[in-house]
């Protein structure tokens, strides 16, 4: 029902709300940056609650105690609140990724920071980028498509980073070869994205760097160990030579 009322209810073309908008984007006029980060975290609390579907502007406002005219100055849509707020957190995981792969680090080392810095930055952004994963980006309007495009690609290019780190401790031996790196790349972000069914930073008995170091120690220890040799024969085979055919 609210979202037929913000159908029959939006503002009017003429009302300048858009213009006043872009004004402020532009000159930054006081407290108005403070509010959009009230706003944000607000929307954040309201997509967790009730999903990406489920939420609406009216049920933004309400959450902030202020009417729903208000709101429009600082944001269209709750497409362009949540979209813009995902994409500037992905990009930043984007970016420390790409930062840790080039780094001088050992393979072993570069895994573990990045598995932290992951961990971090859904603690940081909670519940954002929880609430994206349980999105489905091939299920988006026309009008996000533009929007559903990139992230996709921003994925993709997390996911070689990740690749690109487990291949290059597949050639120096770092790590014992236990397949795609592809697979176990995916396999890496997924463990640490499943959190999103039971870590709440605000009431977790154990914060968000222990529970990456208890993964970290995991993943390596296990990639790390001499492999055991069934039968008294070793492991036949190798993938790491097609782990990128995506």
């Amino acid at each position: 029902m609210d979202q037929v009322r913000e159908q029959a209810g939006k503002k009017p073309a003429s009302s300048g709300i858009g213009k006043r908008r872009a004004a402020a984007k532009v000159d930054r006029a006081p407290n108005y940056d403070k509010r959009r980060k009230e706003i944000s975290e607000a929307a954040a609390r309201v997509f967790n609650q009730r999903g990406f579907r489920g939420t609406t502007i009216s049920a933004v406002a309400e959450e902030l105690s202020i009417d729903r005219a208000s709101l429009y100055y600082y944001i269209s849509s709750k497409e362009e609140l949540f979209d813009e707020l995902v994409r500037e957190v992905s990009e930043e995981n984007v970016a420390m990724a790409r930062k840790i792969q080039a780094s001088k680090q050992t393979p072993p080392e570069k895994l573990r920071e990045l598995i932290l810095e992951l961990m971090r930055a859904y603690a940081r952004s909670y519940p954002l980028l929880y609430i994206y994963i349980r999105e489905n980006l091939g299920d988006v309007a026309d009008k996000r498509s533009s929007w559903a495009q990139y992230m996709k690609q921003i994925n993709r290019d997390y996911d070689d980073a990740v690749i690109s780190i487990i291949e290059e401790g597949y050639r120096d031996g770092s790590f014992k070869d236990v397949g795609s790196a592809k697979i176990v790349a995916y396999g890496v972000i997924g463990m640490v994205g499943w959190t999103n069914r039971w870590f709440k930073p605000d009431k977790a008995k154990i914060d968000a760097d222990e529970v990456s170091r208890i993964y970290a120690d995991m993943v390596i220890s296990g990639m790390t160990a001499t492999p055991a040799k069934p039968n008294g024969k070793s492991r036949v085979g190798s993938t790491a030579g097609v782990s990128r055919g995506k």
